[in-house]
């Protein structure tokens, strides 16, 4: 097997395992230089999320944004509608690059996310709209709308299902955060259900975050709980894939060809410099998930790393670990409330950063 067959192999294997692996990253240079192209073909990349920090990073840097700035000045006086007019058309371009395997696997991958503006994470009603005008302006069917799991957003997120749009539900630090995605996702479906509405078609994933549980986790750790630093995430992971895997519930919803909200783990670069390169991308394989990959995660699994099903691993040292936190005063729901809070921020501080850069 030479070296490029070898790579390929790892990424590929994953997707044999049933699992998807997105590319975090999304910029008009990866678009036109045809290297998101080289993803999907060789890599078997099988979707792509963006946010306000990487639209930052790419416009700030990709001569083909700084070239397109001023007409986009004098063309609008709104530096949000500078943003989508300067990144909505390459939000449609990495959708037509998707358009096949979306046919292909029936609706089921070929995904590309956009987020709503970070202002509106507690209005409801905002995001509800927001959701809808960003999916016909997009009018890609694998387009995909990312809400924060917020408690508006929560509750958007059963009309945007409702509406039949695909939602990425984003900023999911906890098991019971998680729950009241899921409990959403289920009540949008049952009203399409009631009123005689299709609900094929309509994907949804619910995206929880690792690595930065685990630093919040590690940081209250006691020296002598050392050997939990970097378990917490991967634990409560497990459990929540197991649970899924093991939930009924959605057979009603599967019988009119609804397709289940797949888990979709984020943040899965590691933070810790000890800690193996793809740990997270290793440690959390299982059939029904996405797992988004930064570039420089993805190319060391392409270089090292191993595909197994291991999500199905150690399902019953994940609660032992997880009762072993519980006795340390660690409680994951609060960690979660804490990190939802400051994740909400960060992202707004992006989002701010983002307008500044087109004023």
């Amino acid at each position: 097997m030479n070296e490029t067959s070898a790579y390929t192999s790892r990424l590929k294997a994953v997707a044999d395992l049933g699992q998807q692996v997105w590319l975090d990253n999304l910029s008009r240079e990866l678009i036109t230089s045809g290297a998101l192209a080289a993803w999907i073909a060789d890599d078997g990349i099988q979707g792509v999320t963006s946010n306000p920090s990487i639209f930052f990073n790419a416009i700030s840097k990709d001569p083909a944004y700084q070239a397109a700035l001023p007409a986009l000045r004098a063309a609008h006086a709104d530096p949000e509608a500078r943003f989508e007019a300067l990144v909505l058309p390459d939000v449609q371009r990495a959708c037509d690059l998707f358009a096949d395997l979306y046919t292909e696997s029936d609706g089921k991958a070929g995904f590309v996310s956009f987020e709503v503006t970070p202002r509106l994470a507690h209005d409801a009603a905002g995001t509800v709209s927001e959701a809808k005008r960003l999916w016909a302006a997009i009018a890609r069917p694998n387009a995909m709308i990312k809400i924060p799991a917020t408690e508006a957003g929560i509750a958007a997120l059963e009309e945007v299902i409702f509406a039949g749009i695909n939602v990425n539900v984003t900023l999911i630090f906890g098991p019971r955060q998680l729950a009241a995605v899921r409990a959403a996702h289920r009540r949008g479906l049952a009203r399409r259900l009631e009123a005689k509405l299709s609900v094929q078609r309509i994907a949804s994933v619910a995206s929880v975050f690792i690595s930065r549980v685990d630093a919040a986790v590690d940081a209250l750790l006691p020296p002598s709980a050392a050997h939990l630093k970097g378990k917490a995430a991967i634990a409560q992971a497990r459990l929540a894939w197991h649970e899924v895997q093991n939930d009924g519930g959605f057979a009603v919803f599967t019988a009119f060809g609804a397709t289940p909200q797949w888990l979709l783990w984020a943040s899965t670069g590691t933070k810790d410099p000890a800690m193996r390169d793809v740990t997270y991308v290793e440690e959390l394989i299982g059939a029904g998930t996405v797992n988004t990959v930064p570039d420089a995660t993805l190319l060391a699994f392409r270089d090292h790393g191993e595909a197994r099903a291991s999500l199905a691993e150690g399902v019953d040292e994940a609660r032992g670990l997880l009762a072993q936190l519980g006795r340390h005063g660690i409680e994951l729901d609060t960690i979660g409330n804490d990190l939802l809070g400051k994740g909400l921020t960060q992202f707004e501080q992006a989002h701010a950063n983002l307008l500044a850069l087109l004023a």
